[in-house]
């Protein structure tokens, strides 16, 4: 409290009230309230939500055993007994899909887990570093993002076999240059700042000032590129499991069920609607999410 005589009396002038708590975690929690305040990131996340427990549970909450083969009921219509029909083996589409949720999750939590644990250290440490490291690290990343990137991941699965897991490194492998160019970037406009020379100044290691100056103002920027190439993964594994090398029979996959709903589509014109309505439903509420996290994020440096 300061004061300030106006004649012969000393009057308090009013301040402004100092804020309680972490800056870092207010700002963080402002931002998950203004992504959860929208309709549409909200319903979102809560799609997202559900897919996780139909990953974790889809066994016991699926109507019928997703790999239970009916042949005398091939290419049967929507019902009451199957929801979304049966395949060309009579299996119940509605169980499949659902079971399908687990490697809707896994596939792009694979890839883009591992897309992060190359893309984050190399983005960082050559903002920090500069000199020959970033110079090194840059032409790397030009030389893979030159390559078309699904001919990039069928020669990698080409040399590690198909399969949902090698599947899914070919695609992290894929996306981790883009990754570190975000990563690079942001990191790059971060170490400009004051606080950052004052970390230097007294002291601070460069791995401190990594790991606790520069990562944590990085974060939003990380999160919204993370989000959206979830989406985009499911498209990949999608199309490679279209393709024969990603699911293999008899696991579940949205992309091997559409193949299967084309290879039959004059017998079953209708089995191309659900797992096609479930990859964009998800598609959709992963890019809503990325989107409503920037926008809260330009709001919030905004005000």
């Amino acid at each position: 409290m300061t004061t300030a005589r106006h004649g012969d009396v000393d009057a308090p002038l009013p301040t402004a009230a100092v804020p309680i708590g972490p800056p870092r975690r207010r700002s963080r929690t402002r931002v998950a309230r203004e992504v959860l305040r929208r309709p549409a990131s909200a319903v979102s996340i809560g799609f997202v939500l559900l897919l996780v427990v139909l990953a974790l549970a889809g066994r016991w909450i699926a109507p019928h055993d997703p790999d239970a083969q009916d042949l005398g009921n091939r290419f049967a219509g929507p019902s009451w007994t199957h929801w979304f029909g049966t395949d060309d083996f009579g299996r119940d589409v509605a169980s499949r899909i659902i079971n399908a949720a687990a490697v809707t999750i896994s596939a792009p939590a694979i890839s883009v887990g591992l897309a992060v644990l190359i893309g984050l250290p190399l983005g960082l440490w050559a903002a920090v570093r500069g000199g020959w490291v970033d110079a090194l690290a840059g032409r790397l990343a030009d030389t893979v993002l030159a390559l078309p990137a699904l001919v990039g991941a069928l020669a990698i699965v080409a040399v590690l076999g198909p399969g949902l897991v090698t599947t899914m490194i070919a695609v992290g492998i894929i996306f981790a240059p883009g990754l570190f160019r975000v990563v690079r970037g942001a990191a790059l406009a971060v170490t400009e700042e004051t606080f950052i020379r004052a970390a230097a100044a007294v002291g601070s290691s460069r791995r401190r000032t990594l790991w606790v100056h520069v990562l944590p103002n990085i974060a939003a920027p990380l999160l919204v590129q993370t989000t959206i190439l979830m989406g985009v993964a499911l498209l990949v594994e999608a199309s490679l499991s279209f393709l024969g090398l990603g699911v293999q029979p008899p696991d579940a996959s949205w992309g091997s069920m559409l193949k299967a709903a084309y290879a039959n589509q004059f017998d079953a014109p209708w089995s191309v609607v659900p797992p096609g309505v479930a990859m964009v439903v998800t598609v959709l509420a992963f890019n809503t999410i990325g989107d409503a996290i920037r926008d809260a994020v330009g709001l919030r440096r905004r005000t």
